[in-house]
């Protein structure tokens, strides 16, 4: 049976922003060195493919040492968006590191939503709504979770 989403009060999303601060910095930074290890893996493979062709395709060390580096990367990134879920956040994108909440406005769902740099969880939108639709909060507005 699958658990129920974690909703988030404004001050709940706060607090845990103590946790999801660290975590997007270092998915940002590890999106970044996974972009680089994939750009010298396939560089590696472009290098390797004038090398006269062999019975069995073997990589070359360079290009096996690059495809280590680019999965090492890309599983830290995996652990770390595991992280955010486990707080009950949902990650929203590399580009700007988004990081929504999912609350209640009014009693109806909605996503409160914090920025790469913010210093604290300021604006909401609609589930559907996305970056494009923020608003600003307005505590009293927003229902009490239990």
């Amino acid at each position: 049976m699958a658990e129920d989403p974690r909703l988030f009060t404004v001050d709940e999303a706060n607090r845990v922003l103590a946790l999801v601060r660290p975590i997007v910095r270092d998915l940002l930074a590890g999106h970044t060195e996974w972009r680089h290890a994939v750009e010298r893996f396939e560089l590696a493979i472009a290098a390797d493919s004038g090398a006269p062709a062999v019975d069995e395709p073997v990589e070359s060390a360079d290009v096996l040492a690059a495809r280590l580096e680019a999965e090492a990367h890309a599983l830290r990134i995996h652990d770390l968006m595991t992280e955010l879920s486990a707080l009950g956040c949902i990650f929203k994108g590399f580009e700007d590191g988004l990081v929504d909440f999912l609350s209640l406005r009014d009693d109806r769902p909605v996503y409160l939503c914090w920025k790469h740099g913010e210093s604290s969880v300021s604006h909401w939108h609609d589930i559907d709504g996305g970056f494009g639709g923020r608003h600003p909060i307005d505590a009293h507005l927003f229902s009490e979770t239990t």
